[in-house]
């Protein structure tokens, strides 16, 4: 009895102060009023005896509903025998004795209904209960659904009962607080069938919600659920939509050393990958552990993700020795792996092991990708006297008909910018354009300073028609390397100009960009600029 108290003692409803042996069939004295205890009896007979709405309530008008006698009565008519009995109690009770049922008098007869297997009226009710306000909590499908868990073992329900809630949720397009409903129900030991996780995720691709998909495939698998043929046709579904489906093949390539279109393998290379390149790696590992026990993942690209995840945390000694492990094994080198210690290696300054494990790669027959070579292109830009190396594995690179990311080119652009190479860079990025390279501001505007440091006039001017033809301004560094070129060579109209873009972009002008104006201005005889140009100048502090 006590345990009931608390169940219904909650929210805004009326609490019970006594309710006598209220889970058994017998029939309970309310509060020791006995013609109350008397009428409440001869109500159930009634509805046992089926009388009609009309009946029960030209008999029953002068019984004052309270929400302790109302689930009093349904508990009394629980089992699935008298489903319809309860079911008929509680629509009458409202309709025509204006109750206002509560939450836990809807979780009640949602129960007593699944129980039956009466689930379109169950459904409805679901429905209902959804759309109404019961309490000043952020979220209404949790409350119901907390209510459902406290009333479960008094009506002595079914575990389905909460398949069925989530689904019409699902249906219903609740979906934002579903993942929290989910784990609510895991730590209840209530776990879903794969039905109702299929439905969860095909709803929330269809609302928009793909942002949650993976969250919820990922707290499928951490639940030991089984992913059905269903399941993987919705999240490969998912792949497609975010543009995915052909980086993840290519990855799966790169890990198996051959091509592998297993859908369901795919996706469980997704869920993992994605989880260690979020920084979830702990969570990670543990989900792969258990997706390698169902036999749900290839060897090989479970040794790949593990190599991964250490190399991620920058435990690269680890991630050695399971690579040796995997090669012990009878495994085959493959490319993803040695891209990664190529990048780790560059990283850390190790250029020389970084270029020796990629001729090693080539040796094998191994044929590097895109991301291999861009951390080449980025190392050996940011190592002393190894530029020159960036150079070439970018044009070995393109001669491969391979594109190299904005900042890798960036990284050699500065490089050779700042070592008086700025026409070759320029070069490069004409037969990077002729490819589709997309280049932002920071590439031109490393061009632009190496003109102006190199005092190349004649080459800036030719840079900057470019960029007016494509629209790109230059950074604020390289803003003030066009002024200041433009000054040094007397354009005073030139440099104005570019003052007037640099401003209109929001970038402060430095004090030397103002000297240089100034100074310009002053050599001209035009004093009244000059004092402008030092008024904004002090201004600016």
């Amino acid at each position: 009895m006590a345990t009931f108290v608390g169940i219904f003692s909650r929210r805004k409803e009326t609490p019970i102060p006594f309710l006598p042996l209220i889970h058994t069939l017998t029939k309970p004295e309310i509060n020791g009023n006995t013609s109350s205890s008397s009428s409440i009896t001869s109500l159930i007979d009634s509805l046992h005896e089926r009388r009609s709405w009309k009946t029960l309530s030209e008999k029953f008008s002068s019984l004052k509903f309270t929400n302790q006698i109302v689930q009093n009565i349904l508990l009394q008519l629980k089992e699935p025998i008298n489903s319809r009995k309860a079911l008929n109690f509680f629509h009458w009770s409202r309709k025509e004795m204006n109750f206002e049922h509560g939450l836990s008098t809807y979780c009640l007869t949602i129960h007593i209904l699944v129980k039956a297997r009466l689930i379109k009226d169950a459904k409805a009710l679901i429905e209902s209960v959804l759309i109404k306000d019961f309490s000043d909590g952020d979220s209404r499908m949790l409350d119901v659904l907390e209510s459902l868990i406290d009333s479960y073992a008094i009506v002595e329900s079914v575990p389905f009962v909460f398949d069925l809630f989530i689904q019409t949720c699902a249906k219903l397009r609740m979906v934002d607080d579903i993942l929290d409903a989910c784990k609510l129900l895991s730590r209840h030991d209530f776990p879903l069938s794969v039905i109702s996780f299929n439905t969860i995720l095909h709803v929330m691709i269809k609302s928009e919600k793909s942002r949650l998909v993976w969250s919820v495939y990922e707290h499928m698998i951490s639940e030991r659920m089984c992913p059905n043929e269903m399941t993987t046709r919705i999240m490969v579904s998912a792949l497609c939509k975010e543009g995915k489906l052909e980086r993840f093949l290519r990855i799966v390539d790169r890990m198996h050393g051959k091509r592998c279109s297993i859908p369901r393998l795919i996706v469980n290379t997704c869920l993992v990958y994605g989880m260690i390149e979020e920084d979830k790696i702990e969570e990670g590992l543990v989900l792969l552990k258990r997706i390698l026990q169902k036999a749900m993942i290839l060897d090989t690209i479970s040794y790949s993700l593990v190599i991964f995840a250490k190399v991620k945390m920058g435990n690269l000694d680890n991630a050695k020795e399971i690579y040796e492990e995997m090669l012990k094994r009878g495994f085959e080198e493959n490319v993803f792996v040695c891209s990664l210690f190529i990048g780790a290696y560059c990283e850390e300054g190790r250029i020389d092991e970084a270029v020796g494990l990629f001729e090693e790669m080539e040796s094998l027959g191994l044929k590097p990708f895109d991301e291999t070579f861009n951390h080449l292109i980025k190392g050996c830009s940011s190592s002393y006297g190894r530029f020159e190396d960036g150079v070439v594995f970018c044009k070995k690179m393109m001669s491969m008909g391979l594109v190299p990311s904005c900042s890798s080119v960036n990284e050699m652009f500065g490089k050779l910018c700042e070592n008086a190479k700025t026409k070759e860079a320029d070069e490069i990025l004409t037969i990077l354009l002729d490819k589709g390279f997309v280049a932002d501001e920071n590439t031109y505007s490393h061009l632009v300073c190496g003109y102006g440091k190199e005092d190349d006039v004649e080459g800036l001017t030719k840079l900057l028609f470019e960029m007016e033809y494509r629209s790109i301004s230059p950074n604020a560094l390289g803003f003030s390397s066009v002024i200041v070129s433009f000054c040094n060579h007397g354009r005073l109209k030139d440099a104005e100009k570019y003052l007037g873009l640099m401003k209109s972009r929001s970038f402060i002008p430095s004090p030397n960009v103002y000297e240089r104006l100034i100074s310009g201005h002053l050599q001209n005889g035009n004093e009244t600029r000059a004092r402008q140009l030092y008024g904004e100048m002090v201004g600016i502090g």
